[in-house]
C-alpha cells in the first residue's frame, strides 16, 4: 500500500510503502481528508485507509480502519515506524507536516462498489454448456434452487433396497461413543 502525494514531509520520499493488517477501508467525508489509500496493487482498489481531520478549534483527529497497524509485531515491517512518526508528527503540530492542498481537496480515491453474494452463489453452480441460449434479462433466473433439496422421495427406493440385497430391516440403533482418555482419572490425595 502507498501513501501518494497527501503528505508532504521534508527530506522524505511521498511514496510510502506500509504493512495494513486486518484492516478495512474508510468512507471519508469533509472536513475529512483521506491520506492513505489501498493503492492499485490491492483490492479494494485506491479507498481510503486512514483519514485526518482538523477541527476549527485546532484539535486533530487520525482514523485507521486497522488498530494493528502500529502494533510491536508490525512496527517494523516495511515502513510503518515511518508512518507512526508522521502521524504523531502531524498530531503534534509538527511544522515540517503539511498537508498537499491539492490532493486534500481532491483525493485521489475510488468510490465504494457493492460487490454481490459470491459466497451464496458459489454454493449453488449451475451446470453450463460451450453453446449456450442467449442469456435472459434478469441473470437471477440462470440460479436454480431445484438442484439442491432436503426431503425424503428417495425413501422408498432405500427400502426397496434391503429386499433386492436380501437383508433384514431392522432399526437403527445407537452407538455409544468411546471417549479416548490421555490421562488417567484424578485422584484425591490423601494423608
Amino acid at each position: 500500500k502507498r501513501v501518494g502525494d497527501d503528505v508532504n514531509v521534508a527530506g522524505m520520499s511521498n511514496d510510502l510503502v506500509f504493512v495494513y493488517p486486518y484492516g478495512a477501508t474508510l468512507s471519508v467525508q469533509k472536513p475529512s481528508i483521506p491520506v492513505l489509500s489501498t493503492g492499485f496493487v490491492s483490492y479494494p482498489l485506491n479507498r481510503p485507509v486512514c483519514a485526518f481531520c482538523e477541527l476549527p478549534s485546532g484539535g486533530r483527529l487520525v482514523v485507521t480502519g486497522s488498530c494493528h497497524l502500529f502494533e510491536d509485531h508490525w512496527l517494523p515491517k516495511e515502513e510503518n515506524a515511518t508512518l507512526q512518526d508522521i502521524v504523531f508528527r502531524w498530531l503534534l503540530h509538527d511544522k515540517d507536516i503539511v498537508l498537499n492542498e491539492i490532493d486534500a481537496r481532491n483525493p485521489d480515491v475510488n468510490d465504494y462498489n457493492f460487490v454481490p453474494e459470491v459466497r451464496s452463489l458459489s454454493e449453488r453452480p449451475k451446470n453450463c454448456v460451450q453453446e449456450s441460449e442467449e442469456p435472459p434479462k434478469d441473470f437471477r433466473s440462470l440460479f436454480t434452487e431445484d438442484l439442491f433439496r432436503f426431503d425424503m422421495r428417495l425413501i422408498p427406493e432405500t427400502l426397496a433396497l434391503y429386499e433386492q440385497l436380501n437383508e433384514k430391516q431392522k432399526p437403527l440403533t445407537l452407538i455409544e461413543p468411546e471417549f479416548e482418555r490421555p490421562l488417567p482419572l484424578l485422584q484425591p490425595a490423601v494423608l
